[in-house]
């Protein structure tokens, strides 16, 4: 008999990986820390393949990826928000008009689309390869060869150490060695030998880390898996020596329509070759002497990552308390912020649309880190706040939500970032920057930096209009803040609007 789902968790939880060579979307359900896996769909979409010379997705990859998309989203129906996580990977990183696809992709799920960095791509891929490998207390290296991207990483149990995401993949490296699908000895030379100038930067911090067994994950390694054993060209997982043989019979073949070895899948083909390019760069690189191949991967990462956050053992809270540490924080300001921003929040909260969670995590984060920059310089600490934010390794943590972060940061005083919010979709700008008023309000409170009582502070609004109530005499025994309210009525005055305090 099955065991019963966790308390407090959904039913069932979802992944949805949107790789540039394939997508895949598997439902799970929690127990007791771990998942039983109920359901799995993948399809070849190849993304990467869609990017022109100026990194725009074509209208044709869009269509085949949105018909992919549609098809996951009925599987969809019914799981509540919050127990779904999209991600997009490397094509969609690089995409100049991924805006538009991801408001697309969004519709066609019914949950929201978010992009993961390369290093918080690995960091989830470790996650999801390390709960399939036996518990042992020494360093893993794990590969992944995606379609646009390889990601490396050694990691001991279920930490990830060191991570690295390099721009060599399946799709892209076939794309480019192997035009029109021809195989010949000097095209698979230069391939293997620009993954190497790819690896040359990182491979010496690799070596010296050390492990004690390699791991690969996803299409590349399993198909090279497939190929060796049922061939019969090696009896101890994937070795150089064995590569080598398939390198060979490979440029025998001459053509990717030749490659009918046993155990390789027919969609798998266009790009095998570029994949197996990489594999050999990375074995001679690194030096690996053998490597397995595990079943899971960055989907199973995302819903473990998931089951973190649905029991508060999110990683995203200890990237911030790791942040505020690292530059320094005052804690004690940071907290009173937060306290007061929240108890603002709660109020607005509905005919603000701030309702649903989210707003009280990003605005929580914001108000901790709202003075990091204060490491750098004081004046305008609040542009070097939010360029940190944008341009840190924040494990845990969407682009999106890095960039909503940093904008926040970026708005806590002085004027509102009009330029930030243009490229935004109306309706995100807007929940940003009604967030961005709750921020600025509290830190104009808080500006005596002391632990002096705001009972009685309450707030109402009305669209546009905002209202701050104060108890009677309070701006009489604080003129600095009433100086500070009366500026920040100006500032808001000039995003549209209108503030009173009294």
């Amino acid at each position: 008999m099955m065991a019963a789902t966790e308390p407090g968790s959904p039913d069932s939880i979802a992944a949805v990986d949107l790789g540039s060579n394939s997508f895949h979307l598997i439902v799970a359900q929690p127990l007791n820390g771990h998942m039983h896996v109920v359901d799995r769909l993948r399809e070849t979409v190849r993304l990467a393949a869609g990017l022109d010379a100026r990194d725009h997705l074509s209208a044709d990859a869009r269509e085949r990826a949105l018909e992919c998309l549609r098809r996951f989203g009925q599987r969809l129906e019914g799981l509540p928000p919050g127990s779904v996580r999209v991600v997009g990977t490397n094509t969609l990183r690089k995409a100049r008009n991924a805006g538009d696809f991801i408001e697309e992709a969004t519709a066609a799920l019914g949950h929201p689309v978010e992009i993961i960095a390369g290093r918080e791509e690995a960091r989830l891929i470790y996650l999801g390869v390390s709960h399939s490998l036996p518990d042992a207390p020494d360093n893993h290296l794990v590969v992944d060869i995606g379609g646009g991207s390889t990601e490396v990483i050694i990691g001991k149990r279920f930490e990830a150490l060191h991570r690295e995401s390099l721009h060599m993949g399946c799709v892209s490296y076939s794309r480019r060695f192997f035009p029109k699908g021809r195989l010949t000895k000097s095209a698979m030379d230069e391939a293997v030998i620009a993954a190497r100038l790819e690896l040359e930067p990182v491979e010496a911090d690799y070596r010296r880390f050390g492990w004690s067994d390699a791991v690969g994950a996803s299409g590349t390694a399993k198909a090279v898996r497939q190929v060796m054993e049922q061939n019969g060209w090696s009896e101890s997982g994937i070795t150089l020596a064995s590569l080598r043989r398939l390198s060979e019979a490979m440029i025998k073949a001459g053509h990717v329509d030749n490659l009918d070895f046993k155990g390789l899948k027919e969609e798998r083909r266009p790009v095998f070759a570029g994949g197996v390019a990489v594999l050999i760069a990375l074995f001679e690189a690194l030096e690996i002497e053998a490597m397995q191949v595990s079943e899971w991967a960055l989907r199973e990462g995302v819903l473990y990552d998931l089951i973190g956050r649905i029991r508060h053992e999110d990683v995203r809270e200890r990237t911030i308390t790791a942040m505020a540490k690292r530059y320094n924080v005052d804690a004690a300001q940071a907290q009173r912020v937060e306290k007061t921003t929240l108890a603002l929040l709660e109020p607005v909260a509905d005919p603000w649309g701030l309702d649903g969670g989210e707003a009280d995590y990003l605005l929580g984060w914001a108000a901790r880190l709202h003075e990091i920059g204060l490491a750098v310089a004081h004046s305008q600490h609040h542009k070097h706040a939010a360029y940190l934010l944008e341009n840190s390794d924040m494990p845990g943590f969407s682009r999106q939500e890095q960039q909503s972060l940093a904008l926040l940061v970026r708005s806590h005083r002085q004027k509102f970032p009009a330029a930030r919010l243009k490229g935004v979709p109306p309706a995100t700008a807007t929940y940003l920057q009604r967030m961005a008023v709750l921020l600025r309000l509290a830190v104009a409170l808080h500006r005596s930096r002391n632990d002096a009582s705001l009972s009685g502070v309450g707030i109402a609004v009305d669209g546009k209009r905002i209202t701050l109530k104060l108890p009677k005499g309070w701006l009489d025994a604080n003129p600095l803040t009433r100086a500070d309210l009366e500026v920040e009525a100006r500032f808001l005055s000039a995003a549209n609007y209108k503030f009173t305090f009294g």
